[in-house]
């Protein structure tokens, strides 16, 4: 009995001092590091694209700071081929459901609204050259500002889901 109690002693002392000791494998390192809490984390929720029934889209940056702000892929279908866009100016102070540009097609105009309020910390000058590329790519390359805010978006925001059920009954 005595020499199973020694035994089961030893094993104890070999699983606890393997470990303490760092393991030589890099596998084994990483696993460690892999399940460590992250410090830092931008939640899936706040990067996702939201919608205005004026038919922008705006996207938070990952500081929480900065929102990209352009016209929907509805909106660029129904306006049809977009010939002239007018683009706000850098720095221009602007309130959430101001006008700060316009969207200009065949078909027809439109303003660009903006849904938050904060500074136009930038602008896409390539729509200038090619406002056509509105109609290729109105939710990705085709941005119009970026606009650092000075407070959360309180208007009526939709999701992706909500935004496509919006379309759908109009």
């Amino acid at each position: 009995m005595a020499s199973r109690s020694s035994v089961v002693r030893a094993a104890r002392q070999l699983t606890s001092a393997a470990v303490k000791r760092p393991s030589p494998f890099a596998c084994q390192q990483w696993r460690r590091t892999a399940q460590m809490p992250r410090l830092f984390t931008v939640s899936a929720q706040s990067k996702e694209k939201k919608y205005t029934e004026d038919h922008e889209w705006i996207e938070a940056s990952a500081d929480g700071k900065t929102y990209t702000l352009g016209i929907s892929e509805y909106a660029a279908k129904a306006l049809g081929d977009v010939v002239y866009i007018e683009l706000p100016q850098v720095d221009l102070e602007v309130g959430e459901g101001d006008a700060i540009g316009a969207v200009e097609s065949v078909k027809s105009a439109s303003d660009i609204l903006t849904p938050v309020s904060g500074t136009v910390a930038e602008v896409n000058e390539a729509l200038e050259q090619k406002p056509g590329d509105i109609n290729k790519d109105p939710e990705g390359e085709a941005w119009i500002a970026k606009i650092t805010v000075s407070g959360e978006p309180a208007g009526k925001l939709m999701s992706e889901a909500e935004y496509k059920e919006f379309t759908e009954e109009a």
